[in-house]
């Protein structure tokens, strides 16, 4: 099994951000900058494996012109790619942030609608793939129509190929993808709340839904919370995460980043405690960053410095 990680995004973007020095709702806002990257969650992380040096390939559906110009933004970052093209256009992602307060408001396209059809060559594509790889990533949300159980489905074949699979999704597509058992999943404390049906108001409370959640089979979780940082934890050990020093200027990316560095610190056989260490620093990272930037190594060992580790009980 060679040292290669192939990422999904079933439902792509170009995210255009647009930087406005005070955001009027109802109102006239003048564009003060803009910039358009190649979007998704699959894709962000495929974009910090790839500044981390390590080989990787998005893969997913595309549609459309736009489907076309994302091709060639991934072109331009040096990203390699192998989408399935099915008819339709490529959503827009829209994010708007606002240079007096801080605050990224996003406006995102629902996506092209995928049926069974146009999933099941994708399931026979990604199957050729997954020759030689060791970790899949399956992060985001699903296209229009498509089934919960996709994630699911694809985490089937990934484990008929011997690949390790790293979950990143939410409400449905999450909780089926689970009985599929992944490797490691990473949902937010909110996602993480509506999985197990209650409110988590404590980090005792979080660590207890973790548990059960690894009872079912997932090797690794990691929560992340924010400017509050992260818990995370595997059979043996439980990790708790907190950042100093640090203003966010964009959390677009944050979690994906977070994903992408799990996988870094797999490949490079890191402890439990410092992958959580690199996770929540490259979390960081992105976060102190404008629009959909993304960090890169020596941004993550910058923010290592400000990330405190403690084992829990």
């Amino acid at each position: 099994m060679g040292q290669y990680v192939v990422t999904v995004t079933l439902n792509p973007a170009l995210d255009k951000t647009v930087v406005i020095d005070k955001f009027e709702v109802g109102g006239l806002n003048r564009v003060k900058n803009m910039r358009i990257d190649p979007g998704g969650k699959g894709i962000n992380v495929a974009r910090v494996l790839t500044g981390l040096g390590v080989a990787v390939q998005a893969t997913g559906i595309i549609a459309g012109s736009q489907g076309q110009l994302l091709k060639q933004y991934l072109a331009a970052e040096k990203i390699s790619e192998s989408f399935v093209t099915i008819p339709g256009q490529t959503r827009t992602n829209l994010k708007v942030v606002d240079a007096n307060s801080k605050v990224t408001t996003e406006i995102n396209e629902a996506g092209f609608l995928v049926g069974k059809v146009e999933l099941e060559k994708f399931k026979e594509h990604l199957e050729q793939l997954l020759d030689n790889v060791c970790y899949l990533v399956l992060s985001g949300s699903l296209p229009p129509q498509a089934e919960n159980s996709i994630y699911s489905e694809l985490i089937g074949i990934a484990k008929g190929k011997g690949v390790h699979t790293v979950l990143d999704a939410d409400d449905a597509a999450l909780r089926l993808g689970i009985t599929a058992r992944p490797l490691a999943i990473k949902p937010n404390i909110h996602e993480l709340e509506k999985l197990v049906g209650r409110s988590l108001t404590d980090d005792n409370a979080v660590l207890c839904a973790v548990r059960e959640i690894i009872d079912q089979g997932v090797e690794i979780v990691i929560v992340s919370m924010g400017a509050e940082g992260a818990l995370v934890v595997n059979k043996d050990e439980a990790y708790r995460v907190r950042v100093s020093s640090m203003i966010a200027e964009s959390t677009v990316g944050a979690g994906d980043s977070m994903v992408a560095v799990l996988v870094y610190a797999l490949l490079n056989k890191f402890s439990l405690s410092e992958t959580a260490r690199w996770v929540t620093a490259a979390g960081s990272a992105t976060a102190a960053k404008p629009g959909t930037e993304v960090c890169n190594l020596s941004e993550i060992k910058q923010f290592l410095a400000n990330v405190q580790v403690q084992r829990q009980s």
